[in-house]
Order: structure tokens, then sequence, then C-alpha cells
């Protein structure tokens, strides 16, 4: 027989686009448009709907960017059509191609009742089936003319991401707006060829199956008369029967599909836009679920379902219904979708105990697996935080993304700095956003790594981000690949159900020790510096507040403010999500976030200032108390306690340098600053060791080119570092202050269009200097690091994450070790040869980047270290980071990694001093092991007055210490994070007196409840 496959596909291809499909609705009547454009935000329900009405008609301009127009859509079912399945079509301009990044609509009834979404992908609202002749039609939508951000033409500017710059200039076109008959037997055909013709294109060509395939659609598409599709379709399905019967392989790969709508709680749109997104594809979710019996859908962050809640009850209402009738699955457990890179300890810990909370507390659920397909990475703190929260399967698709190294698992165990294993999934689909397409079967059963060993995989299927979740089409497409021979078979399952047989099936997975590094998106560690910085602040404050509010609350009875608390948190935790700290959304959504972080600093400085002042007395006292909220004791105040201020010594000295600059002398740490104002000498005085490199200098700014291929805002490419600037030149050097206290040097640079002043400072009895810089920045495309080039040679250096450390090389043997240009720390980065160490501390930066380098002249290694301070993309925020910044630094010579620790908590938990009348405020609890390190002390959630202690071992060793109360204790139990009594601690917890014994493994993480004697 002659080959005349590509003949007949194309056949198959025209005849569906310009005749099958277009037949689904083979009659139609215009409807009567009227629309009415909000003044200004979204308005409630009940006035969109009252608002009065002006005429528009398809073709019409309609949509200034970010505005809300409600239309009022009427007409009459004609009298022809009754007993026929009757739908609206409603387009509000939509490009098919865009599902979730344009114009949306929701439908409502005309008592307000919500309907469906309306989305590019799905634009049909169902009147009747059957219809009656004469029956009238009204429906109303609330159209929301979102910008297109990410156009064609990715990643150009625009002034479209905020409402103060986007201009009024109409959006869209009203397109269809018709009232149609829709015939189901033509739409079933269609999705018969449909799925038959992408299965076909995806086996092999000299294979049987795919020639019967071919023979039955050319059969089929005889069968079609093409004046007469409506006519003629059944026949046409009828010789399609038997090829979509034959049952799939015994051997075949096996597809859990569940529905699915990635929707990024910020990013290209603002947050309230999100409320609305939501609910939307809720709305149209219900409805799907209600039309078809053996769809499921999974939505995960419970900050969404709140929304929900707070915004659209009646849409809520709905969900509940579902996830009680088992098929709504909230998923995830967590709060949002978060980075998990640069949320603290804590932070990441309450993202799991606020979002389960909110699912035990509202549907009854608690989530086994952490759900996080799209975020940029996961560090090695997190799979210990995921087993405390009471989870244990994690599901991400993102790491697919990486640039050089292709992950070589889909199902594996992920093992944790603590030791803590994860059975986790990475969907070899390769996307969160499946269609059922056969192109993405294909491609997840031969891109499975596991094969031979496991057949399962998952497959989060909808669109996203308002594109309104999964369709009816891929409901029946799935339907079709429930059994079919050629391809992976398809069912819907449950997330739970799915981790459930894929860890029954593959009992000895392979192990991927250590963080699960992103090779993409690096830049998001710095981009947007006021988000980032807003986010550390509220995390110290939030820190602090818990602290001395349970402080206040055991000992004077001062209320404890749970509410206000937790309202914190999860405003805290919402800025968390993977587009807003990373600094990937419009300008519209940092500028929120910068005056967000601004309030709920107000707020808990407040809270901070009520309890210390509770505890210290009276004002008139005239006591000055200084509070140290830190997890380690200094300047003779213990940690989490309060004494009276104690002067320190007063040993430093400032002198000026031959050839320009100073020096500055404490006893502890002697500095040499050049006539540039960089560092050329930090001597530790204990051991006589230089820390800076020789024919260096430390506190380098150096300006780079940052123009990456694609990704602006998330991305920076490898050769940014070809090119360099080394900003020496200082305006001026000069001493800033000269006491017993501290000495200072004050240095200005300006360069471009930017300028900085840099405060350098050496504090009596401290082994650290500190550097303050200030930068006025004015740059485009441009990318600002702060060097430290350091006289150690090793081959890895520690970097502080949740719950520890994580270490990374600082060579590049292997691609993976080269992928690793730019990483992420929290308040510390270690590195050290045996006998001695050197710290970087900061309170205000994440992203970083480690080097090393032979010097020819006496051979000995250079391992500079640089921090990330600022960097000016222009997308899609076209003026980021533009402005006045503050950050803070440390370097600590002669630094073991217990002082690393001990300094980065020092830096950004400043103590706080406070008039009173009281002599000392002890702390609630205290310990007596340095490597222990209490990360949270507050009070129970449950009311009950039960105080709750975290303790974590910091140093990557084994650690004993007893836990101490300074309160009568009635009892002490082992809790998870959601402080329910928990039996996987894997250390000794014993209680002792009033107190409780700890023996923990490297960086065990154990939380305790305990019952003060009442």
């Amino acid at each position: 027989m002659h080959d005349d496959r590509t003949l007949v596909e194309a056949r198959l291809k025209r005849v569906l686009e310009e005749r099958i499909r277009p037949a689904v609705y083979p009659e139609s009547v215009p409807l009567t448009v009227s629309v009415w454009t909000a003044p200004g935000e979204p308005v409630p329900v009940a006035e969109g709907l009252a608002a009065p009405r002006s005429p528009i008609a398809v073709g019409d301009a309609w949509g200034a960017p970010w505005s809300t127009s409600w239309l009022t859509v009427a007409g009459t079912v004609p009298e022809a059509w009754a007993g026929r399945t009757v739908e609206a079509l409603i387009d509000l301009g939509f490009d098919a191609n865009m599902p979730g990044f344009q114009c949306e609509g929701l439908v409502y009834r005309p008592d307000g009742t919500p309907v469906k979404g309306l989305n590019p992908q799905n634009q049909w609202v169902r009147i009747a089936a059957p219809a009656a002749g004469g029956e009238p039609v009204l429906l109303h939508v609330e159209a929301a003319a979102n910008p297109v951000i990410l156009d064609y033409h990715p990643f150009l500017p625009t002034e479209l991401g905020d409402k103060e710059t986007a201009g009024d200039e109409p959006q869209y076109r009203l397109a269809r707006m018709d009232l149609a008959v829709f015939d189901e037997t033509v739409w079933q055909l269609a999705l018969d060829l449909e799925v038959l013709g992408e299965l076909m294109a995806e086996l092999p060509a000299d294979g049987a199956r795919r020639w019967e395939l071919l023979r039955a659609v050319e059969r089929a598409l005889d069968a079609i008369d093409l004046q007469d599709v409506n006519g003629t379709a059944a026949a046409a399905r009828s010789c399609l029967v038997e090829v979509l019967a034959a049952p799939a392989a015994p051997s075949a790969h096996r597809i859990g599909a569940i529905g699915h709508a990635h929707i990024d709680s910020a990013w290209l749109w603002p947050l309230r836009e999100t409320v609305r997104k939501v609910a939307r594809t809720a709305a149209n979710m219900t409805a799907l679920l209600e039309d078809e019996p053996d769809f499921l859908y999974t939505m995960s962050q419970a900050q969404q379902f709140a929304w929900i809640k707070e915004h659209r009850p009646e849409v809520y209402a709905r969900v509940k219904k579902a996830v009680a009738d088992g098929r709504f699955v909230p998923a995830g457990g967590m709060w949002v979708e978060s980075d998990t890179n640069m949320p603290s300890s804590e932070a990441m810990a309450r993202q799991f105990v606020h979002g389960k909370r909110f699912f035990l507390e509202e549907f009854g659920t608690e989530n086994e697996e952490a759900w996080l397909p799209d975020t940029f990475g996961f560090t090695g703190g997190l799979p210990q935080i995921i087993r405390n929260a009471g989870s244990k399967w994690l599901l991400t698709q993102k790491i697919s993304w990486s640039q050089i190294n292709k992950f070589p698992h889909h199902t594996f165990l992920w093992e944790g700095i603590d030791g803590t294993r994860i059975f986790t999934h990475f969907p070899p689909v390769d996307t969160y956003n499946c269609s059922m397409k056969g192109s993405e079967i294909a491609h997840a059963a031969r891109n499975f790594k596991d094969k031979g060993v496991a057949r399962h995989s998952l497959a989060p299927t909808g669109w996203g981000d308002g594109g309104g979740g999964t369709t009816r089409e891929m409901v029946g497409k799935a339907a079709r690949l429930r059994d079919l021979e050629g391809s992976a078979a398809v069912r819907w399952q449950r997330p739970a159900e799915f981790f459930a047989e894929a860890e029954a099936e593959y009992p000895k997975p392979p192990v991927w020790v250590g963080e699960l590094y992103l090779e993409l998106h690096r830049a998001t560690l710095t981009s947007q510096a006021r988000t980032k910085q807003g986010n550390r602040r509220s995390e110290n404050l939030l820190r602090e507040a818990e602290l001395w509010c349970a402080t206040a609350a055991l000992r004077t009875g001062l209320a404890y403010p749970y509410e206000r608390l937790d309202r914190i948190w999860k405003t805290v935790l919402l800025h968390q999500f993977h587009d807003i700290l990373p600094g990937s959304s419009i300008a519209w959504v940092h500028r929120e976030a910068e005056a967000t972080y601004a309030g709920l600093a107000a707020e808990l400085e407040e809270l901070i200032g009520a309890a210390q002042q509770a505890l210290a007395g009276d004002p008139a006292g005239g006591r000055e108390l200084v509070f140290n909220g830190a997890p380690h004791g200094r300047s003779a105040v213990p940690a989490g306690g309060a004494a009276v201020a104690v002067a320190g010594p007063g040993d430093c000295s400032v002198a000026g340098r031959e050839g320009g600059g100073f020096v500055l002398d404490n006893g502890l740490l002697r500095v040499v600053v050049d006539g540039d104002g960089l560092v050329v000498s930090a001597v530790d005085s204990a051991s006589g060791r230089e820390t800076v490199a020789p024919g260096t200098r430390a506190n380098l700014l150096q300006l780079h080119p940052d123009f990456p291929n694609m990704w602006d805002a998330w991305d920076v490419d490898q050769f940014y570092r070809n090119t360099v600037t080394d900003l020496v030149g200082a305006d001026e050097v000069a001493v800033h202050t000269e006491g017993p206290a501290e000495v200072a040097v004050r240095v200005a640079r300006s360069f471009g269009s930017s300028t900085v002043t840099q405060t350098l400072t050496l504090r009596a009895g401290s082994g650290r200097l500190d550097i303050d810089t200030e930068v006025d920045w004015h740059e485009a495309e441009k990318f600002l690091k702060l060097a430290f080039p350091l006289d150690v040679h090793t081959e890895r250096y520690a970097a502080e994450t949740q719950f520890g450390h994580q270490f990374r090389p600082t060579h590049t043997n292997t691609s993976w070790d080269a992928a690793k240009f730019e990483a992420c720390n929290h308040r510390f980065v270690h590195l050290a040869e045996p006998g001695w160490g050197v710290a970087l501390v900061t309170p205000s930066t994440y992203g970083h980047d480690v080097t090393r380098a032979v010097r020819a002249d006496d051979g000995g290694t250079t391992t500079t270290v640089r921090f990330s301070l600022l960097r000016a993309p222009r997308f899609p925020d076209p003026r980021t980071d533009q402005g006045r910044h503050r950050f803070r630094h440390a370097l600590v010579p002669g630094a073991e990694i217990g002082d690393a620790v001990r300094e980065g908590y020092a830096v950004g938990l400043p103590e706080r001093r406070v008039t009173g009348s009281a002599e000392s405020v002890r702390p609630l609890v205290g310990l007596d092991q340095d490597a222990l390190v209490v990360s949270a002390v507050k009070l129970a959630d449950d009311g009950s007055g039960d105080l709750v202690v975290r303790v974590y071992e910091s140093a990557g060793g084994r650690a004993r210490g007893r836990l101490a109360t300074s309160f009568a204790l009635a009892a002490a139990v082992p809790c998870d994070l959601l402080e329910r009594p928990w039996d996987g601690t894997r250390g000794e917890v014993v209680a002792d007196g009033d107190g409780v014994r700890l023996a923990l493994r490297p960086f065990e993480l154990v939380t305790l409840r305990l019952t003060p004697a009442r």
C-alpha cells in the first residue's frame, strides 16, 4: 500500500478546523448586549447588577486596563429550537492562545447567583437542555479587562503593570455574542477525531496500530457529508467505535489525572484580581463537577479558599459541598504555594500550620502531600518541615525547567539536611497545565525515568492563572484515554490516592540528598529588594512579638493577641507566594507589598512595645532595661530576657593609615581600610590570622551588565560575569564615629546615575565588622554585588537555610556544581579550614555567589563571597528597585559555625531598650547548649495557655542540653507543627522537673508544648 499518511492527516486537520468544529453550533441568533463600567475598583455584585446599562455591540471597544465592565446579554430561544440543547456563546475579545493572561468574566443569573467563568478556552454558558421555545435569556457578566502583560513578544517593558501608569485606552473588542444550538454528537465526533489524530502522530510509523487508526479516521472522514456535518456525524462516529474500544497494553504507563488550575496568588495581576480569578475558576469547576460524574478537581493554597469564603460565599457553598462529596480536593496543606528558598524557618513551618489548620477546620480533611508545582527550587530544610507538619509526600514540576542538567528521577525519596526522607514525585508530563493532548500524554510515558520499577505518574490537568481550569473537552478526551491501545492509560485520581499507589508499587525508590536546586530563575533571590527586606523584617518582628507577648502573658497577665498575630502571620505568608517574595510580579503588586509591610511593622512594633513595657513596669521607675530577643545571650542579657543596661568595655580605636585610610582596632579585630574605603586587612587577634586574601580588597562593590536571555526579573545568566566594573573610586573616606564604644569610617561613592554611602563600624567587645550600605539606585539592567575575597582554602561552604545550613561547592567540577552560580542564604554564609573559619552575616539579602581562584604569587587560594544587592530588570516592573535602599552585612573573622549562627541572629534582632521599674525580666525558657537554638516561643494557638517552644540543632552535629523553664511545669509533650502530640521525634525528649532534657540529631527540629502548673 502506498504511504498516504500525510495526505490523510492533512485532510483530518482541515476538516476538523473548517467543518466539524464550526458545526458544533449549527444555528445561532445574536444576543443584545448592554454595559456599565465601574468607575474605579471592582464593586460588589449587587451594585454591578443594579447599575444602569448602555448599549454596546459586537466589534465595539471596551475595557481600560484593570477596569471592570458589567455586561448584560439578553435574548429569546427561538420556537424552532424547542427540545434542543441551547448555549450562550460569549466572547469578550479573547485570544484563544492566552488562557489566563487577558480578559476574563464571571457569569451571573439575574438573582446574583454565579454560574461559571468565561475564559478564552471556555466561552459557553448552558441555557437549557432541552430548551423551551420562546424562553427568555438574561445573563450578567462581570468582565475584567486585565491587560496582556506577557505578550507574543515577551518581556518587553510595559507600563500596563500598574493601574497608576496603565492609561485608559480600551484593551478589547467584543466578539461573538450569540445564542446557539449545541450539537453534542458533532462535539463528541470532534473529540474522537482529535484523540485519534493526536495519538496517531505519537505512534511509530511502522507500527500496525498507527495504520489502524489512520484507516479508521479515513473511513470516518469519508462518512461525513461536508455540507451536512450535523446529519452525518453519527455515521462518522460509528466508524471509530472499534479503534476507540481497543484496550491499552497491560504494560502501558498509568497516568492519574487530576483537575487543576494553577493560580498564582499574584503575578501579572494584583492580589485583588486573584480573588476574582479564584472565584471564576471555582465556579467553573463546581459546575463541571456537576456535569461530569467521573471528574475530580484539586485546588491548593488555603488563602485562595479563604478568599472565596470571604468574597464569594455563594461560590464557597458550592465548593464546600463538592469537598464533602470528595470531588473537590483541597491539596498541599499550605497557606500559599510559597517560595521555599527565602522564607525563614518559622515562616516555612507556619505555611503548613495555617494551611493545614484551615483545611481541618473548614473541611475536616488533612493533607499528607505538599503541593508546589511552580516553586523555584527547594531547600534541604524542607523535608523535615513537611514531616513535622504531619505530611509525607511532595509534588513539584518546576525542576523540569532546569537549563543545564536533567533531573534523573521522577519518583524518588528526597532526603533533607537532617536525614528526613520524603516520597517525591515530579510529573513527567512536564507541565502543571496539562490539556490532555496526545503529545502531552505520550511525552509523560516516554519521559518517565523510572520505567521497569514503576509506571504511575500524575498529570495536573487544566488551564491555570485565570484560564478557567479543566474544560469539558479535557474531560471528554480523558474518558477516551482511559483504556486505549497505543496510549498511556488515564484515569481521574485524587493526589492522595496517586501517592499511596505510587509508593506501594515502588518500595525502594532512589534517594536524592540535599537541596533541589532549580537551574533557572536564580535572580529571584535579589529582584525587588524592598519586598525581600519587608519579608525579613516581618519575620523578625513576628518572632519578637510572639516571644514578648507570651512572656508578658505568663508574667503579667497581659492579654495575648491571638487574632492579631494570626492575621499578621497570614498576611506575611501570603506575601511569600512564589511570585511576590521572589520579586517577579508587576509594579502594582510590589507597590502594595511595600505599603503592607510598613503597616505590619508598625502594628508589630506596637505589640512588642506594649508587651515589653508591661514587663519593664512603670516607666517612671527610671531603669533602662535591655531586651534581647535573640536566641543567644549577649551583653550580659540572657536570650529571651531583659536586664538593666551595663556599659560595655571601652577599647575601640581608630588611627590614620600611611598612604590614606584608617586602622580600626578593638582588641579582638584589627581592620585596615585603605584610601578608597576598601578593606585591605582584617586580622583576627586571637589567632593572628588574616582574613582578606593577599593582593585583594574586601567590601568591594562590583557592577555587572544584566540582560538575561529571557525572564528578566527571574533570571541572571552566567555570562553576566564576563563584564565587571569595580567601584573603587571614593568621593569621601572619613572617620564617622570615634569613641570608646565604637569607631566607624564613612565611605561615599558615585557611579552612573547612582550614589552609595557605606559605614564600616567596629564596636567594643565585638568580633565582627559591621557594614551599612545605603544606595540611591538609578541604573537600568545592571547587577550590583558586594565582594569579600577571603584567604580561605575550602572545597565547600555553608549557607543557612531553614533549621540548619546546607553545603555547596566552591568549585565547578561538574555541571551540577557549575549550575549553582547564584544561590540562597538566610542569615549567614560560612567558610572554614580545619581550626579556623570566617562568617559573613546579613539581615538584608538572600542571593550570593562563591568562587575560588589560586593566586599566582604564593599559590594560595582566594575564595570570594559576593552578596547580591540590587538589580534593575525592566519586565514585568520597568522601574524595579529604583530609589533608596539600605543593606547591612558583617564580616566575622575566626568564626566557627556556632558563631555564624549567633551573629546571624544578632544582626537581625537588635537589642531594645525600655525604661521601667523592674530590675530584670527572666526568660521563660533557657538552654544550656549553644548548638540548640530556640526558633520560636509563643502561646499555643488553641488558647489553652500552654507555651509552645520550637528548638533545633544548629551546628550539624549531635547535641545534648536541657531546656529549663522559669515557671513551674506541669507537663511537657513533643508536638507536631500544629501543636498536636506527636511521636515522630527521633532524638531524646524527656521531661525533667521544670525543664526538658534534649538529645537531638544533626539539624533535628523538635516542638515542645509546655503546660505551666496552675
